[in-house]
């Protein structure tokens, strides 16, 4: 007989909240699936994550980048699908998803969800979104932004054992279906220079690589480097030199390519992706950078589209450093003193003696850097307002332009990507034309002689126009996003970003507050109170009842480290997301607005 206290039965693991998920529907269709229609039942016994995201969205495309390496660790228990969520007109066509899906290589099933049926199900209301099904059929977490990789990591792996002990997990093959390749020269280019030889070089985004062109702009010369030299580069741009820099969009770099030697080198960027915290000036190669987009070069230096932190940085070849030029990382459209503006994404440049040209394209805004140093918009009015509008430019209208380029006349043309139409803009009459239209996301342009050369991305190829002396007539149009605006009351509205650290981490508090809240809103006005930065998760808002509606800007940042007293040396992780959330404001409205960074709002 044993006398022994029987053991004490340890305490039950703390129960997830559990939300049946809803049926995924979307009216385009399903993508990478060889023509099968997916219903939730069919992914029944596996760990699903639904990544709601638009081919537009620079963070969208991050997290397609994080979540690589945990689709192919866990690829006969997980799956992942993309939610494909327009926020432009033109991501709303299906052969702009399909395009898409090939150009950023998504290696997963595909929703094409136009109408956004499938993101108002589950009350999403950020790009990128990720939302956690167990095999089961029930959401147990929600994460918006960049970040995230370890804790899904943490969670997937946590789910995986809970369900193969429950006999609940099923593994084996997953739905996803490769399409069958397509012979082409090029294969979504982005951007085009023109050599001192004649001859074009043209970054071959989807390939991974530069392609020497000759001087019809068809024959190829040569292909320079590859995936493992390039990932997905973008920006081009003649040094004095005779080199060219680069844009290695993906791999957070720049690179010099020596058309005469061949040589390709690193001159700027770790490799890793910047985060908030990390340094923003000095030694190049010592310096994070993220997704840079385009380059140009102006005033002596080369100017950076740095796309994945919506700023324009600088690289000085002669001190071999790197610096922010201009932009606070705060997404939006606001002008003035460098330091102070703010960018959405800017993605093309193009210098003139006086001027730093600028397509910021979530803003669809062409915008300009002077001698000054002072930003300035020419066309655009935020977020949320894009279409194709010709006349006066503060009426005019653009949808995600990619690329300016500077003509001889002292005017500028901008590939318009999501209009299929090369416009121009004349500072001199302030006036915006469309000198070319039926061309296939046009993302940059190159001026030779009395012809221009249109990156045609979408159509795999460079086409060659004439410069014409009459603009094209096109009907106007004029779009807002199809985000359905959330009511709330007029008065105090509480704000929660709801943030719950991963499991087996805690806020980072070693070297002060670790999380961060920056509020504003356009109009202004629409904020009697509670806007600007602070530490806390939460915030009190005072809306204006005189203002009718309007967009709250919302940007929240946290850091979790590993929470072991016996590591001396944590790892840590930063979360973050930019909410643009437009909002009505009604008397029966909601007077509490919950946003998810990381977790599931109780």
């Amino acid at each position: 007989m044993n006398d022994a206290a029987p053991a004490p039965t340890p305490a039950p693991a703390p129960r997830r909240p559990r939300v049946r998920a809803p049926e995924l529907i979307g009216k385009g269709g399903w993508l990478n699936t060889g023509g099968k229609d997916l219903k939730l039942a069919d992914l029944r016994g596996r760990v699903l994550i639904l990544d709601f995201w638009t081919f537009c969205c620079i963070n969208c495309l991050h997290v397609l980048d994080e979540l690589r390496e945990l689709e192919e660790k866990h690829r006969d228990t997980l799956v992942i699908v993309g939610v494909h969520s327009p926020k432009f007109v033109h991501e709303a066509e299906h052969q702009a998803v399909v395009d898409a899906v090939e150009r950023y290589e998504v290696h997963h099933p595909v929703l094409d969800d136009p109408e956004l049926a499938t993101w108002k199900q589950y009350a999403v209301r950020a790009w990128p979104t990720l939302v956690v099904i167990d095999p089961e059929g029930y959401v147990v977490a929600q994460h918006a932004g960049e970040g995230h990789a370890n804790a899904l990591r943490t969670l997937v792996e946590e789910l995986e054992a809970e369900h193969e002990a429950k006999g609940t997990l099923r593994r084996g093959d997953g739905p996803y279906v490769p399409p069958e390749p397509v012979a082409t020269d090029l294969r979504f280019p982005g951007k085009a220079v023109l050599l001192e030889s004649g001859n074009f070089l043209v970054s071959d985004t989807t390939r991974h690589q530069l392609v020497e062109l000759a001087e019809d702009g068809e024959t190829v010369v040569r292909r320079i480097g590859g995936e493992g030299e390039f990932r997905e580069p973008q920006g081009l741009a003649l040094l004095p030199d005779g080199k060219v820099v680069v844009a290695d969009t993906v791999n957070h770099a720049l690179k010099t390519f020596d058309p005469e030697s061949g040589v390709i080198e690193r001159i700027a960027g770790t490799g890793r992706q910047w985060w908030q915290g990390s340094p923003t000036s000095g030694p190049a190669l010592d310096v994070d950078l993220s997704s840079p987009w385009d380059v140009a070069w102006w005033q002596g230096k080369v100017w950076i589209a740095m796309a994945g932190v919506h700023q324009i940085w600088t690289y000085d070849p002669e001190t071999g450093t790197v610096e922010v030029a201009a932009g606070t990382t705060n997404e939006g459209l606001v002008d003035g003193p460098a330091a102070e503006a703010w960018f959405a994404q800017p993605s093309g440049l193009a210098a003139t003696a006086d001027r730093l040209w600028i397509a910021d394209s979530e803003t669809s805004a062409l915008r300009y850097i002077d001698t000054d140093h002072v930003v300035h918009t020419a066309v655009g009015t935020g977020l949320f307002d894009f279409g194709h509008r010709d006349g006066a430019a503060d009426q005019a209208l653009f949808q995600h332009p990619l690329g300016v380029t500077a003509l001889p006349d002292g005017s500028v043309a901008v590939s318009d990507t999501y209009n299929h139409a090369l416009r121009r803009f004349d500072p001199a009459s302030g006036e915006v034309t469309t000198l070319a239209t039926d061309l296939r996301e046009p993302s940059d342009a190159v001026v030779v002689g009395e012809d221009v050369v249109v990156v045609e991305s979408a159509r795999h190829r460079l086409t060659r126009l004439r410069l014409p002396e009459e603009a094209v007539q096109v009907e106007s149009v004029a779009h807002r996003t199809q985000r359905e605006a959330t009511d709330v009351a007029p008065g105090r509205l509480r704000l929660d970003v709801v943030f719950q650290a991963p499991k087996g981490q805690k806020l980072d508090t070693r070297y002060g507050p670790s999380t961060r809240l920056l509020v504003s809103s356009t109009p202004p006005e629409l904020l009697l109170g509670g806007e600007g930065t602070g530490t806390d998760l939460f915030r009190e808002l005072e809306l204006n009842p005189e203002v009718t509606e309007g967009v709250l800007h919302v940007s929240a940042m946290a850091a979790s480290c590993d929470d072991d007293p016996e590591n001396e040396y944590p790892a840590c992780h930063v979360h973050q997301q930019d909410w643009g959330v437009p909002v009505k404001v009604t008397e029966d409205g909601a007077a509490r607005l919950p946003l998810i960074l990381a977790g599931m709002d109780a």
